[in-house]
């Protein structure tokens, strides 16, 4: 096992170092292939060239080959004469800057040329004294250049756009250095894991050359897009490999130092390490804890504007497999920004001057206080339109205006930690209080302006949701108002008819046809009012008419023998004709027409009601010989409700027939003229033989 062990580790070195060498020979081509210009980019061509030479003496010769380390110092003088020309180049170097530059450089040809003197024959003594100088005098220059790559990159943040690529080749160089600090200070140890450092330092290597790659192509000088979650990851994965790393130590620590324990003591640091790991893995405040250092440390701003916008309008827009409500959806959505793990909604209740009210909670189980609601906080929250942080309440340290209003169950709750308002349109809409996040810090100007402008936004969603529950309200009522008129319109001609019959009995009470027509019409009409009536209720549902074959001539006498009594109407019915029609609507329709034809007519001028077939169609026709109607109140203003010709008309029976018409799929035409009459016209499908047979 340790002999497979050994030859995988030689194999990782060899292929490591080859790769990164490619990598730098193919950046001091591509670079080499510029024109020439001034002697930084010369000495950096010349710096990737020694370090592609270098890679591939450890790859093919081997780190400890004397030929291998002078090719690592004359690498490290030309990294060095780059880093003095970056230094030269700017204007407000110092003469003692430059002294510093050719000290450092001078300890690196000092520790180049011991490389040299080491192939002069000597004792093995004196060789092994020599190897420790230069790798102390390599250890000099690695920390010298550490600072100097420091110094230079602290001058180059502060200068203005054009200094992009220069900052991440000199990241790239401190990892460089840093790694040849740790690989002099291991070979000067003399520890048994030299093996594992080397690797380690091909893979940094690559790295290196992958960051320079990336350096000398970028386009202009735009800061590198990092994202927050690859970085987070990114120190994840680090985390995980050191964590293993100091596991893999420890069990061989325990492997040389337990004796005959040692295999029960390694069980114990395996299974301990791993515990260790899943509890901390599954704590909420590290990975809080983490997402703040990486946002803090790494970023320029707190927060990924981008994705924060594209998390909070899909929270606000998609309910979810929970199909939470939407006031959930809003306090979650303001609260993921802070990571808040709870939130509670107060909403403006408008009964009450807009003082705020409990409305729901989203994961918040600190009560609520609906029994003392105060206008007043509304009313600052409204005219200070900004987020109130509790703890500088609680503290003192906020102005006392601010202080004097905020409710003391508010302040009580320990947890509550922040109030975001809810401004739409100038009005107050609400405010979300934020539970505390579990790693507790003080708001700042960042989390101010995301918080405000993410209020906003919540706020015109709470608006349009009340807009659309005021539009269906709306609706509602408009449909009763459309119902109730069409039903008004039904009483007023029933009352019509009753006005008529009770006219007529004055003059024929002793008629016993009479007196039966009229005991018929009279309950006929008491049972209309009560269909009526019923169709106001709320919880009336009407049931469809079924669309079937009806006998239309039988319909029309039969609507014709109700109003005979009122006023003379006479039929046509060339044969028994059937459309396809809901026999209740149709019925309904034709009372409508014919009693607006018998309103319009003089006392003797009677109303016919005629059917016949024209193609596929039953063609029905309502004439009267009345006052008529203009061409331009027929096609602007007849079909429209609440527009009427007669003083006392409500202009609804006729729009009413348009639609019962029209859901039959059928058509309603009129013609009329002024002092002549108006005809009617229905036209309704032609029903099936077959259909009427059955």
């Amino acid at each position: 096992m340790a002999g497979r062990g050994a030859v995988m580790m030689a194999a990782g070195i060899l292929w490591s170092h080859a790769f990164a060498g490619l990598l730098f020979g193919l950046l001091a081509v591509m670079q080499a292939r510029h024109p020439a210009g001034t002697w930084p980019r010369a000495a950096f061509v010349a710096a990737l060239g020694l370090s592609a030479l270098c890679a591939l003496a450890v790859s093919g010769i081997g780190a400890g080959d004397v030929s291998t380390r002078i090719a690592e110092s004359a690498r490290n003088i030309a990294w060095l004469g780059f880093m003095f020309a970056l230094a030269r180049r700017d204007r407000a170097a110092t003469l003692a800057l430059s002294a510093v530059y050719v000290a450092v450089i001078a300890t690196a040809v000092i520790a180049a040329g011991m490389a040299v003197v080491a192939l002069v024959p000597m004792p093995d003594s004196a060789l092994a004294a020599l190897d420790s100088a230069r790798l102390v005098f390599g250890m000099m220059v690695a920390v010298s250049a550490l600072v100097l790559v420091n110094h230079l990159y602290q001058a180059h943040a502060a200068a203005a756009a054009g200094a992009g690529r220069i900052r991440l080749v000199l990241l790239a160089l401190g990892v460089l250095w840093t790694v040849d600090l740790v690989t002099f200070g291991v070979s000067l140890i003399g520890t048994t894991q030299a093996g594992a450092v080397m690797l380690t330092r091909g893979l940094v290597m690559i790295g290196v050359a992958l960051a320079l790659l990336v350096a000398v192509n970028r386009s202009g000088d735009a800061p590198l897009a990092l994202s927050r979650p690859i970085a987070t990851r990114s120190l994840g994965a680090i985390a995980l490999i050191l964590y293993g790393g100091m596991t893999l130590v420890a069990t061989q620590v325990a492997d040389s130092y337990a004796g005959p324990y040692a295999r029960l003591v390694q069980t114990a640091i395996i299974c301990g390490s791993t515990a260790a790991l899943l509890t901390l893995l599954a704590t909420p405040w590290l990975r809080a804890w983490t997402q703040v250092t990486v946002a803090k440390h790494l970023f320029r701003h707190r927060y990924d504007y981008r994705a924060e916008w594209q998390r909070f309008t899909d929270t606000l827009g998609s309910p979810g497999r929970t199909a939470e409500t939407l006031e959930c959806r809003v306090i979650k959505a303001v609260a993921d920004i802070t990571a808040s793990p709870a939130g509670l909604l107060l909403v403006a209740d408008g009964d009450r001057d807009g003082a705020l009210r409990t409305a729901t909670g989203w994961n918040w189980a600190h009560g609520g206080h609906d029994a003392d609601p105060d206008a007043v906080v509304a009313l600052h929250l409204h005219e200070r339109a900004h987020i109130v942080e509790l703890d500088s309440v609680r503290n003192g340290s906020a102005p006392d205006e601010t202080r004097s209003r905020i409710p003391g169950w508010l302040l009580a709750c320990r947890e509550a930690w922040a109030i975001v308002p809810l401004v739409h349109g100038g009005a107050m809409v609400g405010a979300i209080v934020l539970a505390r996040p579990p790693v507790d810090r003080s708001l700042d100007w960042e989390d101010f302006d995301l918080l405000r402008v993410a209020g906003r936004q919540a706020a015109s969603y709470l608006a349009e949701d009340r807009a659309h529950s005021a539009l269906a309200d709306a609706q509602r009522f408009d449909e009763f108002n459309r119902r109730f008129a069409f039903i008004l319109h039904d009483i007023k001609n029933l009352v019509s008819q009753l006005s008529l019959v009770a006219r007529n009995a004055e003059r024929h009470a002793d008629n016993p046809e009479f007196r039966v027509d009229m005991i018929a019409t009279l309950k006929e009409s008491a049972d209309r009012m009560n269909i009526l009536l019923a169709r106001l209720s709320q919880h009336h549902v009407t049931r469809d008419e079924p669309v079937q074959p009806i006998e239309v001539g039988a319909l029309i006498e039969r609507v014709a023998a109700t109003h005979r009594l009122l006023h003379p109407v006479t039929t046509r019915v060339s044969a028994a004709t059937f459309a396809t029609a809901q026999a209740g609507r149709l019925e309904q329709v034709l009372g409508h027409l014919v009693q607006n034809a018998i309103e319009a007519s003089a006392a003797g001028d009677a109303v016919l009601l005629s059917v016949e077939t024209a193609g596929r169609s039953v063609v029905v026709d309502v004439v009267d010989h009345g006052c008529g109607m203009s061409a331009g109140f027929v096609r602007d203003q007849l079909f429209k409700p609440f527009v009427s010709s007669k003083p006392t008309g409500f202009g609804i029976g006729a729009c009413e027939a348009l639609q019962l018409v029209r859901e039959m799929r059928g058509t309603l035409e009129v013609n009329s003229h002024e002092g002549e009459g108006t005809r009617f016209r229905i036209r309704l499908p032609i029903a099936d033989v077959m259909e009427v047979a059955a």
